[in-house]
């Protein structure tokens, strides 16, 4: 069975209710993550794998970085485009996210300079600094500062049916 396009699921997610996933098909990686006898290595491709496919490249002409991670349509994409290529060889997928989305939701700034790679302009550099931290304000969510990375992971378990645990 295909792997579902999840630019037809808008960026709310499917179904919020764990409950609601497709069973999972494959367990291959977590049995091995689990210590557990295989009958082979599991094989995923790391979301910097993908760099070299072609509908990837497409993707990033038309966004950065940054709005890839934070727009779950394009992450549940870029995320299951290895999968779709090379399809019954994959045995997990990797969410296409980033960990500096994370000092992002905290309120600092993170850019990604082409060739260089990421830098943070106003980087914490003395205890001082830390007073201008998101995190440590009154109202303060984390659940509503990465809300896009959960719908993201939500709308790819969906978008991989039940083949490779993401």
């Amino acid at each position: 069975m295909p792997i579902n396009d999840p630019t037809t699921a808008g960026d709310a997610p499917l179904n919020p209710s764990p409950s609601g996933f497709p069973a999972l098909k494959n367990d291959l990686y977590l049995r091995t993550a689990r210590g557990e006898a295989t009958e082979r290595a599991p094989v995923w491709c790391m979301r910097q794998a993908g760099r070299y496919l072609p509908e990837f490249r497409a993707i990033r002409v038309e966004h950065d970085f940054f709005r890839v991670c934070r727009t779950p349509a394009l992450a549940t994409e870029v995320t299951v485009q290895p999968l779709r290529r090379y399809a019954g060889l994959l045995d997990a997928a990797i969410i296409f996210s980033d960990i500096l989305v994370v000092p992002q939701a905290m309120g600092l700034q993170v850019e990604m300079v082409p060739g260089k790679g990421p830098h943070l302009p106003e980087p914490l550099r003395a205890p001082a600094d830390l007073a201008r931290l998101a995190d440590r304000r009154p109202g303060f969510s984390v659940d509503v500062e990465l809300d896009y990375v959960y719908k993201a992971l939500t709308n790819t378990r969906h978008a991989l049916q039940g083949q490779v645990p993401l």
